[in-house]
C-alpha cells in the first residue's frame, strides 16, 4: 500500500524539497501552498499522515491543525521557525505528533515520517489491553473509555500503549521518545509532558491512572 502524505506549506522551494525526498522513498506526495486550498484536499482525499508549515496564508496553521484534530487522527509533523518556541508548544497541545524546527535536515524529516508510519507497522496483529476501565485495541487503533471511544493522536495512542502493557514501571520521557520515535531520531524529550498532558485530558474519570513519578517519569497505575 502507497502511503499519501501531504505537504502545506507557502514556500515553493520547501515543498518541492519535501515532495522530491519523500517521493524517492516511495510515498505519493500531493501539495497545498495555502491553508485554504488545504482544507478542502485533506477532506477530498483524506491523506495518511500531514506535514504541515504553521506560517500559512488563508487558515492559519494553528487554526488548520484545530479543524484537522476535530474530524481525523493522521498524524501530523509541524513546521516551525527555530525561535517559536510557544509556536511548537501550542502546536503539540493542540493535537500535533511532531515537530521540526527549520531550518531542517531534509533527512531528519524523512526519518521522522518513516518512524510515524513504522507504529502503524508494529501492530499487524491483533492486540487488546484492558485496565481500569480502558480498552486498547492495537489492531483497530482504537482507545475506550469505559466503553466511550476516544480519539487519540498517533503520538497518544502509542504512549498509552506502552504504559498499559507495563502496568506499574515508571518509563522515563527517554524511554518513551525512543519508543515512540526510535531509537535513530533524536530530538527534545521535553515534548513528552505536553503529550502526557493531552494524553490525561483524553482518559477522562480514569485518567488518575496516569501517574506522574516527580523527577523520573511516567507509569499506568498497577492496581
Amino acid at each position: 500500500m502507497v502511503r499519501t502524505i501531504l505537504v502545506i506549506d507557502d514556500e515553493p522551494a520547501i515543498v518541492t524539497l519535501i515532495a522530491h525526498r519523500l517521493t524517492l522513498d516511495g510515498y505519493r506526495v500531493i501539495t497545498a501552498h495555502n491553508g485554504d486550498d488545504a482544507w478542502i484536499i485533506i477532506n477530498e482525499n483524506i491523506p495518511d499522515l500531514i506535514i504541515l508549515d504553521l506560517m500559512l496564508p488563508g487558515i492559519p496553521g494553528l487554526e488548520l491543525l484545530r479543524e484537522i484534530r476535530q474530524r481525523h487522527t493522521m498524524p501530523v509533523i509541524v513546521l516551525t521557525a527555530r525561535k517559536d518556541e510557544v509556536d511548537r508548544v501550542v502546536g503539540l497541545e493542540m493535537g500535533a505528533d511532531d515537530y521540526v524546527t527549520k531550518p531542517f535536515s531534509i533527512l531528519e524529516l524523512a526519518a521522522r515520517v518513516k518512524a510515524m508510519f513504522r507504529r502503524d507497522e508494529m501492530h499487524t496483529l491483533s492486540h487488546e489491553i484492558s485496565l481500569h476501565g480502558i480498552d486498547l485495541n492495537a489492531d483497530r487503533r482504537e482507545v475506550h473509555i469505559h466503553g466511550y471511544l476516544t480519539h487519540l493522536t498517533s503520538t497518544e495512542f502509542e504512549i498509552l500503549a506502552l504504559l498499559l502493557q507495563h502496568p506499574g514501571r515508571v518509563f522515563s520521557r527517554e524511554e518513551i521518545f525512543h519508543h515512540v520515535w526510535g531509537g535513530e531520531i533524536a530530538g527534545d524529550t521535553r515534548t513528552i509532558n505536553v503529550h502526557i498532558k493531552n494524553l490525561r485530558a483524553k482518559l477522562f474519570d480514569a485518567q488518575d491512572v496516569l501517574e506522574t513519578v516527580r523527577s523520573v517519569g511516567y507509569r499506568i497505575r498497577s492496581v
